[in-house]
Protein backbone atom coordinates (compact mmCIF):
# COMPACT_ATOMS: atom_id res chain seq x y z
CA UNK A 1 0.00 0.00 0.00
CA UNK A 2 1.49 3.55 -1.05
CA UNK A 3 0.45 6.57 1.26
CA UNK A 4 0.32 9.48 -0.83
CA UNK A 5 0.47 13.03 1.20
CA UNK A 6 -0.29 16.29 -0.60
CA UNK A 7 0.35 19.85 0.70
CA UNK A 8 0.42 23.59 -0.85
CA UNK A 9 -3.03 23.97 -1.74
CA UNK A 10 -4.44 27.66 -0.87
CA UNK A 11 -6.13 30.53 -1.74
CA UNK A 12 -4.43 33.02 -4.61
CA UNK A 13 -5.68 35.66 -6.81
CA UNK A 14 -6.16 34.92 -10.46
CA UNK A 15 -2.69 35.52 -12.31
CA UNK A 16 -1.17 33.83 -9.00
CA UNK A 17 0.82 30.70 -8.47
CA UNK A 18 0.94 27.87 -6.42
CA UNK A 19 3.23 24.93 -6.10
CA UNK A 20 1.58 21.19 -4.97
CA UNK A 21 4.05 18.92 -3.18
CA UNK A 22 2.95 15.28 -3.04
CA UNK A 23 5.27 12.73 -0.80
CA UNK A 24 5.40 9.15 -0.96
CA UNK A 25 4.97 5.71 1.38
CA UNK A 26 6.96 4.07 -0.87
CA UNK A 27 10.35 3.96 -3.26
CA UNK A 28 10.55 5.75 -6.07
CA UNK A 29 11.38 2.72 -8.57
CA UNK A 30 7.96 1.44 -7.71
CA UNK A 31 5.76 4.51 -9.12
CA UNK A 32 5.94 4.69 -12.32
CA UNK A 33 4.01 7.52 -12.89
CA UNK A 34 2.90 9.89 -10.57
CA UNK A 35 0.56 12.57 -11.32
CA UNK A 36 -2.07 15.02 -10.36
CA UNK A 37 -6.05 15.03 -10.91
CA UNK A 38 -8.48 17.71 -10.06
CA UNK A 39 -11.81 17.87 -9.25
CA UNK A 40 -14.16 21.10 -9.55
CA UNK A 41 -17.65 20.67 -7.57
CA UNK A 42 -20.19 19.15 -10.27
CA UNK A 43 -18.38 17.88 -12.09
CA UNK A 44 -15.86 14.44 -12.84
CA UNK A 45 -12.14 14.02 -12.27
CA UNK A 46 -9.96 15.62 -14.67
CA UNK A 47 -6.33 14.60 -15.29
CA UNK A 48 -3.84 17.22 -14.94
CA UNK A 49 -0.57 16.26 -15.60
CA UNK A 50 1.96 13.09 -14.79
CA UNK A 51 5.44 12.29 -14.85
CA UNK A 52 6.77 8.94 -15.46
CA UNK A 53 9.87 7.27 -14.00
CA UNK A 54 12.20 8.37 -16.89
CA UNK A 55 10.69 11.88 -16.61
CA UNK A 56 8.67 12.32 -19.34
CA UNK A 57 5.86 14.74 -19.42
CA UNK A 58 2.64 14.64 -20.03
CA UNK A 59 -0.45 17.63 -19.31
CA UNK A 60 -3.79 18.41 -20.57
CA UNK A 61 -4.14 21.01 -23.11
CA UNK A 62 -5.92 23.63 -20.50
CA UNK A 63 -2.63 23.85 -18.58
CA UNK A 64 0.09 23.29 -21.18
CA UNK A 65 2.46 26.69 -20.62
CA UNK A 66 1.25 27.04 -17.12
CA UNK A 67 1.64 24.33 -15.15
CA UNK A 68 5.06 22.01 -14.82
CA UNK A 69 4.66 19.02 -13.15
CA UNK A 70 8.22 17.04 -12.11
CA UNK A 71 9.48 14.65 -9.65
CA UNK A 72 12.69 13.72 -7.24
CA UNK A 73 12.95 10.16 -7.23
CA UNK A 74 15.19 9.93 -4.21
CA UNK A 75 12.71 12.11 -2.21
CA UNK A 76 9.26 9.67 -3.87
CA UNK A 77 8.32 13.20 -4.87
CA UNK A 78 6.23 14.61 -7.16
CA UNK A 79 5.59 18.54 -7.48
CA UNK A 80 2.75 20.18 -9.66
CA UNK A 81 3.71 24.24 -10.48
CA UNK A 82 1.33 26.70 -10.95
CA UNK A 83 1.55 29.62 -13.05
CA UNK A 84 -0.63 32.21 -14.16
CA UNK A 85 -4.07 30.88 -12.37
CA UNK A 86 -7.20 30.91 -13.84
CA UNK A 87 -10.66 30.86 -11.68
CA UNK A 88 -11.17 27.62 -13.77
CA UNK A 89 -8.38 26.34 -11.87
CA UNK A 90 -10.28 25.86 -8.83
CA UNK A 91 -10.73 22.50 -7.69
CA UNK A 92 -9.59 19.64 -5.27
CA UNK A 93 -6.35 18.28 -6.61
CA UNK A 94 -5.52 14.83 -6.28
CA UNK A 95 -1.94 13.23 -6.06
CA UNK A 96 -1.90 9.81 -8.37
CA UNK A 97 0.38 6.95 -8.86
CA UNK A 98 0.66 4.31 -10.96
CA UNK A 99 2.63 1.45 -10.19
CA UNK A 100 2.95 0.06 -13.43
CA UNK A 101 1.85 0.59 -17.18
CA UNK A 102 2.19 4.20 -19.38
CA UNK A 103 0.39 7.33 -18.54
CA UNK A 104 -2.61 7.28 -19.12
CA UNK A 105 -5.55 10.29 -18.16
CA UNK A 106 -8.42 8.14 -16.72
CA UNK A 107 -8.57 8.37 -13.43
CA UNK A 108 -9.39 4.47 -12.97
CA UNK A 109 -6.14 3.65 -14.31
CA UNK A 110 -3.93 4.86 -11.02
CA UNK A 111 -3.68 2.48 -8.39
CA UNK A 112 -3.26 4.95 -5.28
CA UNK A 113 -4.64 8.69 -4.32
CA UNK A 114 -3.92 10.99 -1.86
CA UNK A 115 -6.71 12.92 0.14
CA UNK A 116 -6.68 16.01 -1.82
CA UNK A 117 -5.37 19.55 -1.11
CA UNK A 118 -7.69 22.54 -2.43
CA UNK A 119 -6.71 24.66 -4.56
CA UNK A 120 -8.94 28.42 -5.29
CA UNK A 121 -8.33 30.88 -7.46
CA UNK A 122 -10.38 34.33 -6.88
CA UNK A 123 -10.98 36.53 -9.96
Amino acid sequence: QVQLVESGGGLVQAGGSLRLSCAASARASSLNVMGWFRQAPGKEREFVAAVKWTGSTTYTDSVKGRFTISRDNAQNTVWLGMNSLKPEDTAFYYCVVRAGGVVSTTADDYDYWGQGTQVTVSS
